[in-house]
This record gives structure tokens, C-alpha cells and sequence, in this order.
């Protein structure tokens, strides 16, 4: 889907917009909050339905029987129905609640279409293991039914597995149960065509976020226009967990747009409501952030590498060209295993030592001087063997660190003054800050990673990145066939 985000205007106009939509929003958080009660109930039997009977429906049939009356055309009241909305044309629900529901919605394009690409690369970036825990839900979401008819076919043609196995869901919506798409505000002083668009949009992710509900822990926004990466599964299973009981809304695993959102299924019905009642205003990626501010987070988590990559060409508005690219995204993420962070430099506010390994946006910041003796030492939780090393320093030329070595250990000592590595092997030596060693050999797991000054300086020192790959993971990650 397009990731554009409307025509730019100046920042009085997108300011007021802003506060005239928090305006609005006071004046339906409590229907929202009364409406999910009513939306849990709904799914909750409807789901229960769905299990009953077998789930592979063809488009033809599915479409063509149906009695059901169409929605109101109230928004308020049309929230209601969102659950009923959408019928499913291919695939099997599976009783078992999943980890990660993966899901994108996909309309006709003017010029090339990147659907089945994208579901390759989710399916062949992803072990057998991981896919197990994952259900990827297609919305084909155009109104010309015979686009519709033909890309169900290729889909069923290309991954009749991944749908007998429950690994891949289609969806459709009728027209008849959208909104009013014309004659809308013109918001940011878009053109009408693309307020139609955005809006349409908008409804879309609303029918597809709410049939994700009750799928699995939890859900992750893509575009049919994405590569990912290999493995994204296990990393952001890994970044969840690092998290720990701090609370989130929204984890961002790329910076484009509304790729790599992931949200916790439980916030599922609120946000699809949420999408659906204020369509018009503002396009999705506006929305979401809003949606996060909304539930007291306020500022976005954001994790690098990204797993996630935009390599569509041409947009789904008008096939108008799109050079969009992530430039933090790598084919193939770090694993950086649990680990605990130690250092005996003095550390600059809340610049700790976990940023430099937790692979977010932030940063190790340590004040100087820096003694030839000093450590950042990361003590892994379990011995891991190491094939790929990777550490940066410094930012924008500054802050590096000079003079150090890299150093890896079997076994971590508690000592009186902190925490040593010992049964030490040097790997190599800091060169204009960075380190990157590729294909590591080492006879045995290591149980820590130490970086130890070897010449002092007066400069501060950041550590922005450290990044491990280990043997375990690389097997585990292997494509499925």
C-alpha cells in the first residue's frame, strides 16, 4: 500500500488540524470505551461460528450467498459492524492461539503488483519453526471483484500449503459495508482523489485489524510492497522480551510509514474502531501515531535494524513513482542473545550501558577522561557460539573510541570491584572506532564479550552499536522451503 502521507502544508494549518483532532477525540473515548465491550462479545461468537465448520471458501460462493444486511452508514453506528464486515475466501483458522499475526492489505495497481513477492519473502525469510507461530491475513481490498477473484487464484495456486496449514488467511470486504468515500473533508488541503484514497485506506486496516484480533499475541502491520528480513520472527520476538514489564503501545521495527508496526492483540479492537471512526481526517500513519499518544505513549520504540524493507517502485495511488528505501534495514539481523551489560565507565545520564546492545535508537555515553583499563563487558545468559561480531563507536565523527581491544571469554567471575571475563581470546583491535569480524572461529562457546581500553583519552565515548550473530540462530533461521 502507498506510504505517502498527503501533500505537505505549513505548520500553523497541521497544527491547528492537530488540535481540533485531539478535540474530537475527548468527545468519543467513551463510546469507544462503552462499543469494545459490545465488540469482544460479537467476535467472541463469531469466532466461535468460524470454528465449527470448515474455513476453505471459495471467492464465487462466498460472495454470492450471502443475506447479510449492510451496515449503517453512520460511522458511530457502522463501528459496530466491523466484525461481520469481512468474510474469509481462503485458508483454515486455527483453534490454537498464535505468537504473531502478520497483516497486509493489498489493492489493484495501475502498473506492477508485489503481493506474491511479498508473501514469498515472508514465508521463505521465516524457519518452518517460526511459521508455526505466525498467521499472515491478506485483505484484498478493491471493489473490482474480478481483480479480486484473480489474485485469490494466484494465491491459492502459489501457497496452498501455507493455507491448508492456517499460515495464511484471504480476506475480503464488501463495498457496501464501507463508509461514505466522497465528499469528504479535505484535510491538509489534499486533492479529493486522495482524500478518497487515504480514507478508503483507513477502512481497509479497520477490517483487517479487527479480524486479526483473536489470532495471536500479537500483530504487525506490512504493505504488500515489502521485503523482510530473515528471521524477523525470532528478533522481534527477542526485542519484546527485552522490553520486560515496561509498558508500550506500539513497537516500531522500520521507519517507513506503517511498515513493522506491532501492536499487542488485546489493543486490536480499540485501534480498529479507532481507525474506522476518525477515516477521514488524516491518513493511517497520522492515526497510529495518535493512537499511541492516545494510551500514554509518547514516544515512538524504535528498533534498529529494521526488519522490514519498502521495494515496490510504483505507488498504489495512482501508480505514481516511489523511491521510498529504510536505510536501517539489514537482510539478515543481528541475533544479540540475553545478555548482562557491565562497564566501569562513568556513564552520562540515562545514556546506559544496555543501549549500546539493546539495538534501539539510543546510545552508551560515557564520560571522560577514558583509562587504558577500562571495560564494557557484556556477559551472555547462556554460552553462545559467536560466527559474526559487529561494534561502532562514536557518532557523527566524534566520541569514538580509540584505543581498544575485543576480547571474548568462557567464563564470567563476580569479583569484588564488578565482573571479569576470563579464559580471555582477543578477537582484534578497535580500527578508527569500529570492529567487524565476519566468519569467527572458536573452538569453544563463549559466555562473554569484552571490550577493554588499551590506551587512555580524554574525549567521552559512545558506544552506539553492538551486534551479535551466533551459529544457533543461523541454523534455526534457515528459509523454509
Amino acid at each position: 500500500m502507498n506510504t505517502t502521507s498527503g501533500v505537505d502544508v505549513e505548520n500553523s494549518r497541521l497544527f491547528g488540524m492537530r488540535c481540533h483532532f485531539r478535540t474530537a477525540v475527548q468527545t468519543v473515548v467513551s463510546l469507544i470505551i462503552l462499543t469494545s465491550a459490545y465488540i469482544f462479545t460479537r467476535r467472541a461468537q463469531w469466532t466461535e461460528h468460524m470454528f465449527q465448520e470448515t474455513r476453505w471458501i471459495r471467492y464465487s460462493t462466498a460472495l454470492l450467498n450471502s443475506s447479510r444486511e449492510p451496515c449503517p452508514q453512520d460511522a458511530v453506528k457502522n463501528s459496530l459492524c466491523l466484525s461481520v464486515s469481512v468474510r474469509l475466501l481462503a485458508g483454515t483458522i486455527q483453534s490454537e492461539q498464535r505468537f504473531l499475526t502478520v497483516g497486509l492489505s493489498s489493492v489493484k495497481r495501475n502498473k506492477e503488483s508485489y503481493l506474491l513477492s511479498t508473501l514469498n519473502s515472508i514465508f521463505s525469510q521465516s524457519s518452518e519453526k517460526e511459521l508455526s507461530q505466525m498467521v499472515v491475513v491478506v485483505l484484498l481490498a478493491d471493489f473490482d471483484l474480478g481483480w479480486v477473484q484473480e489474485s485469490l487464484n494466484n494465491i491459492v495456486q502459489q501457497f496452498s500449503t501455507r493455507l491448508s496449514q492456517g499460515q495464511l488467511l484471504v480476506i475480503h470486504a464488501d463495498q457496501e459495508f464501507y463508509p461514505p468515500l466522497t465528499g469528504l473533508k479535505r484535510n491538509f488541503n489534499d486533492a479529493p482523489d486522495r482524500v478518497t484514497f487515504r480514507s478508503k485506506q483507513n477502512v481497509d486496516y479497520a477490517f483487517l485489524v479487527d479480524f486479526s484480533a483473536g489470532l495471536s499475541q500479537y500483530y504487525i502491520m506490512l504493505e504488500d510492497d515489502v521485503d523482510c528480513s530473515k528471521g524477523f520472527l525470532t528478533s522481534i520476538r527477542g526485542h519484546i522480551n527485552s522490553q520486560g514489564s515496561s509498558p508500550w503501545v506500539t513497537l516500531e521495527f522500520s521507519k517507513l510509514g506503517y511498515i513493522g508496526k506491532l501492536y499487542r492483540s488485546s489493543n486490536l479492537p480499540q485501534l480498529a474502531q479507532f481507525l474506522y471512526l476518525f477515516y477521514q481526517e488524516m491518513p493511517c500513519d497520522f492515526l497510529l501515531s495518535h493512537f499511541r499518544t492516545l494510551l500514554m505513549q509518547d514516544k515512538s520504540i524504535r528498533f534498529r535494524p529494521s526488519l522490514f524493507q519498502h521495494m515496490g517502485t510504483y505507488s498504489s495511488f495512482q501508480g505514481t513513482h516511489n523511491r521510498l528505501k529504510d536505510d536501517d534495514f539489514h537482510q539478515d539481523p543481528a541475533d544479540n542473545p540475553p545478555a548482562d551489560i557491565h562497564t566501569d565507565i562513568e556513564v552520562f545520564e540515562k545514556h546506559g550501558p544496555d543501549e549500546a546492545y539493546g539495538q534501539g535508537a539510543d546510545y552508551f555515553w560515557g564520560k571522560g577522561p577514558i583509562k587504558a583499563g577500562n571495560y564494557f563487558l557484556i556477559a551472555f545468559h547462556e554460552p553462545v557460539v559467536l560466527f559474526h561480531i559487529l561494534i561502532q563507536t562514536g557518532l557523527d565523527g566524534k566520541d569514538l573510541l580509540d584505543s581498544a581491544d575485543v576480547e571474548v571469554g568462557e567464563m564470567v567471575l563476580k569479583t569484588g570491584s564488578g565482573v571479569e571475563c576470563s579464559g580471555t581470546h582477543i578477537l582484534g583491535s578497535l580500527r578508527e572506532g569500529q570492529l567487524e569480524q565476519k566468519n569467527v572461529t572458536l573452538n569453544n562457546p563463549v559466555l562473554c564479550l569484552r571490550i577493554r581500553v588499551t590506551a587512555g583519552q580524554s574525549n567521552w565515548v559512545i558506544i552506539r552499536n553492538i551486534q551479535v550473530w551466533t551459529a544457533e540462530k543461523k541454523d534455526e533461521k534457515s528459509p523454509a522451503v
